[in-house]
């Protein structure tokens, strides 16, 4: 979706993957190879002018060894920030945004103190490489301790308190080079087993000041990381407050309905900023939802029999609680949307659930 959203604008992309059948190979040149393979990392870069990514996984050092051949941006110390959940809370924490109440772990006696501490239930999280729910465990009670130590304990943790949310929120904020800041609106999200099923946008019911605060949330992480590009902030919506849950340093799946949905997509405006081109209005084109395609896909014919429904398959073979695509659907209006998704959503197959 970068690829393919650089075309128009004259940026050729090269991508580096692991995977030989990564979907980015069908839309641009694919250099295969470890992200921390030493020669793949300098065939990749050969001859770029820039590097970007869209993958919070990838190791810092490898950021950080592009970066001595070519400009990376994001700059890679918003990698360093994100990729471990400690890093990331006392971050927030310094940036004076407000996070669930947690504890870092580091061994059994450590989460027995903080189950104590801050109570159940309670989120049991491994700090690095938990994504789509992967790496964490729902502590119900005491009793629980042994089997979340035992399921998780051979890494570095932290145990966040249970929020009971009124809803999941998203800001997706964009940084230009010389430091202008612009924002999409809010998306209502929805989870089941991890994964995001469902964005809508933009996100109903939403007093000015709630947005006001999450963009001032937003620009904030910008501004301390010095970033350049598209940055998504995953929000908890409590009454009138906002606890962030985590930061994306990327462009997000909750923004893929940016595509059709606004004037300018997350993924055209990643581009600008990161090569110094003009951010482009971030202004909803109507009202959009989001259904990510897990696991199994659906008729193509019936999707696309339904006004303002638009399909994006990646690619990928299908297996349980992978995503293999998702449909965005745009209307007028939210009236005219609730009646299209009433069409729609019984044609999105739920898919097993993925073993997290």
């Amino acid at each position: 979706m970068l690829a393919r959203a650089g075309d128009p604008l004259g940026i050729r992309c090269r991508f580096l993957d692991p995977s030989p059948d990564a979907p980015a190979g069908r839309a641009a040149e694919l250099v295969v190879g470890a992200y921390d393979d030493p020669a793949a990392l300098d065939r990749f870069a050969d001859g770029l002018t820039l590097v970007t990514y869209e993958f919070e996984n990838v190791p810092v050092h490898s950021a950080q060894r592009l970066a001595e051949r070519t400009r990376v941006l994001p700059p890679p110390r918003a990698l360093e920030v994100a990729q471990d959940r400690l890093s990331e809370k006392r971050f927030l924490e310094s940036a004076d945004i407000p996070v669930p109440a947690w504890r870092p772990v580091a061994s059994l006696a450590d989460l027995r103190s903080a189950v104590a501490e801050l109570g159940c239930p309670a989120v049991l999280k491994t700090r690095r490489l938990g994504y789509d729910g992967k790496g964490q465990h729902v502590i119900e009670g005491p009793a629980d301790v042994e089997l979340a130590w035992a399921r998780l304990g051979q890494a570095p943790l932290v145990l966040e308190t249970f929020v009971r949310f009124d809803r999941e929120l998203s800001i997706l904020a964009v940084r230009g080079r010389e430091g202008s800041m612009i924002s999409y609106p809010l998306v209502e999200n929805l989870h089941a087993g991890g994964i995001l099923r469902r964005s809508l946008a933009p996100a109903p019911r939403v007093p000015p000041a709630l947005r006001a605060r999450a963009e001032a949330y937003a620009h904030r992480v910008l501004d301390a990381l010095g970033y350049m590009g598209v940055l998504t902030i995953e929000l908890f919506q409590v009454g009138d407050r906002l606890l962030a849950n985590e930061i994306a340093p990327r462009v997000h799946n909750s923004g893929h309905w940016t595509i059709e949905g606004t004037e300018t997509s997350q993924f055209e405006n990643h581009l600008r900023a990161v090569t110094g081109l003009p951010l482009g209005s971030t202004a909803a084109r109507g009202a959009s939802v989001m259904l990510n395609l897990i696991g199994t896909l659906p008729d193509t014919a019936a999707v696309l029999a339904i006004p303002g429904a638009h399909l994006h398959l990646y690619g990928k073979a299908p297996r349980p609680g992978r995503k293999l695509g998702h449909v965005t659907l745009r209307a007028d209006d939210g009236a005219e949307l609730d009646k299209l998704r009433a069409r729609l959503e019984p044609l999105i197959p739920a898919g097993p659930p993925a073993s997290l």
